[in-house]
């Protein structure tokens, strides 16, 4: 069974997000959902609803491709998280250059863990490379229409959130 790890903190999970879950789903036969504990990143949402979130949005995924997709919390190390869900790949999204600077540093850190898990990277598309979570909760906070960025139900979550 080919199983694999993406992992972010998913607050909330964005449009760029659930591109990055479909398409790993396909190439897999379980796709893992790290839901990672920062306490360095203060996220807006608890760790329950950010997982509560990743379940809804990805059920449809996981139906439409046939991979299971499971939703796992972790604080530990990313290379012992991989281990605990039994992944031998991690997956990684990115956006932009900036991005691959320090996705590079991650991955030779991980290999110097443990060279035996591989970490594959897909370019988000087009449309969704410039959404970042940080971000979209700023024009939502500010008043913006995020609309474009997540999916309806994440969007009433933020607002409920972030406009009181």
């Amino acid at each position: 069974m080919r199983v694999a790890l993406y992992p972010g903190t998913f607050d909330p999970v964005t449009l760029g997000h659930l591109d990055i879950i479909g398409r790993a789903a396909q190439m897999v036969d379980r796709l893992v959902i790290g839901v990672a504990i920062n306490r360095d990143k203060k996220p807006l949402f608890t760790l329950e609803e950010r997982v509560a979130m990743v379940m809804a949005e990805t059920a449809p995924l996981s139906a439409k491709t046939g991979c299971e997709i499971l939703v796992h919390p972790f604080e530990n190390l990313l290379i012992d998280c991989a281990h605990d869900v039994g992944a031998t790949t991690i997956v990684r999204g990115l956006r932009a250059v900036a991005d691959f600077e320090y996705e590079f540093q991650m991955v030779g850190m991980n290999r110097a863990l443990d060279s035996s898990v591989e970490t594959v990277f897909l370019m988000a598309e087009a449309r969704y490379q410039p959404i970042a979570s940080k971000l979209v909760k700023e024009i939502c906070r500010l008043g913006g229409d995020v609309a474009k960025f997540v999916t309806p139900a994440v969007k009433v979550q933020l607002e409920a959130r972030l406009r009181g």
